[in-house]
């Protein structure tokens, strides 16, 4: 009976084992990608429909971040160039009274084309944080100081959350998630 017991153990965990993610499934438990933000590129209001058929990662963040961010979005233009084209950055910022458009435009692309800045009146910034429980803070100081979490979160082609991650130094992994989402 033991060998059965362990047996059966050992097939259910290799089971699991294979479709598990690096990153941590969301799925079911986030709400979808919605949202009200202005693209930095063009001045168009945008929702999270305009983005379906890619997979998207989101994250909010500010430019003038001396560490954090831009190692969270060097590490997601890796992830794109490994993904490919349908995989879309979308990097909202916490502090748009700094981060004007053309600052964010340029913040952006410096990182690659497959990232879009979004901004956003205080209401809008406001409804898109609490919609995926991102704590932000901004001190006009001085010292001037922001403070925001530092969750990614990953969205399928049809705009349902599946993943998140606070940690983006492996890219190799982070990438083998996207390119499952983009496959799936």
């Amino acid at each position: 009976m033991r060998l059965i017991t362990a047996i059966a153990l050992v097939l259910s965990l290799a089971g699991c084992g294979r479709g598990s993610w690096h990153m941590t499934d969301i799925s079911g438990g986030s709400p979808r990608l919605q949202f009200h933000l202005t693209r930095a590129g063009d001045g168009a209001t945008v929702g999270g429909e305009a983005y379906r058929g890619k997979v998207v990662a989101l994250y909010f963040g500010y430019t003038h971040c001396p560490d954090i961010c831009p190692a969270t979005l060097a590490n997601l233009t890796d992830v794109a160039k490994r993904a490919g084209p349908d995989f879309q950055i979308l990097f909202v910022t916490v502090d748009p009274a700094r981060d004007t458009r053309a600052v964010l435009q340029d913040y952006a692309q410096a990182f690659t084309p497959q990232m879009e800045g979004l901004y956003g009146t205080a209401n809008q910034l406001a409804d898109a944080a609490r919609r995926y429980r991102v704590a932000y803070t901004v001190k006009a100081g001085p010292p001037y100081e922001v403070m925001h979490s530092n969750a990614v979160f990953f969205f399928d082609r049809s705009g349902k959350a599946r993943l998140v991650t606070t940690d983006t130094s492996d890219t190799t992994a982070i990438a083998d998630d996207v390119r499952r989402l983009l496959a799936g």
